[in-house]
């Protein structure tokens, strides 16, 4: 069973890898601009490094699901790669945002345009499964004879 779920479970704990190094740098920037905890403004590099942290804290549980939901119900690698193309665009978003507010708009752009990508593939797998388990009508076969 595990070994099934593997690609899933390899590109979610690379995503966390990758959130706690977002979360590791906003404590560096902190350090750098001295913001104590609580507070969250001060210095603008300081705010621009960890509103996109905390945008990416905001779209993490939105990613995780639609990943998962993704890989079990429509293709494992298929997910696992939009997965990993989502972190890219994620460390793009991150990087650009904390040298530019203007610099964050191409990694935000081609990130919800994957996180979209990966809830497309999530609910067709989730309909045909649907359709499948209930109605007994297999959209795969009858794409496959139109083919």
């Amino acid at each position: 069973m595990a070994g099934d779920l593997i690609l899933l479970a390899a590109v979610s704990l690379l995503s966390a890898f990758q959130q706690s190094c977002f979360s590791w740098l906003v404590g560096k920037s902190r350090k750098q601009h001295k913001i104590m905890p609580p507070e969250v403004t001060g210095n603008p590099d300081f705010e621009r490094i960890f509103r996109a942290q905390q945008n990416c804290v905001e779209f993490y549980p939105i990613f995780l699901v639609a990943l998962w939901t993704a890989g079990c119900f429509f293709n494992q690698v298929l997910a696992a790669l939009l997965g990993l193309v989502y972190m890219y665009t994620r460390h793009k978003y991150f990087h650009g945002y904390a040298e530019s507010a203007k610099g964050r708009i191409t990694g935000f752009y081609w990130s919800v345009v994957v996180l979209l990508s990966l809830m497309a593939l999530a609910a067709a797998g989730i309909t045909n499964s649907f359709l499948e388990e209930y109605l007994d009508i297999s959209i795969g076969k009858k794409l496959h004879k139109l083919l």
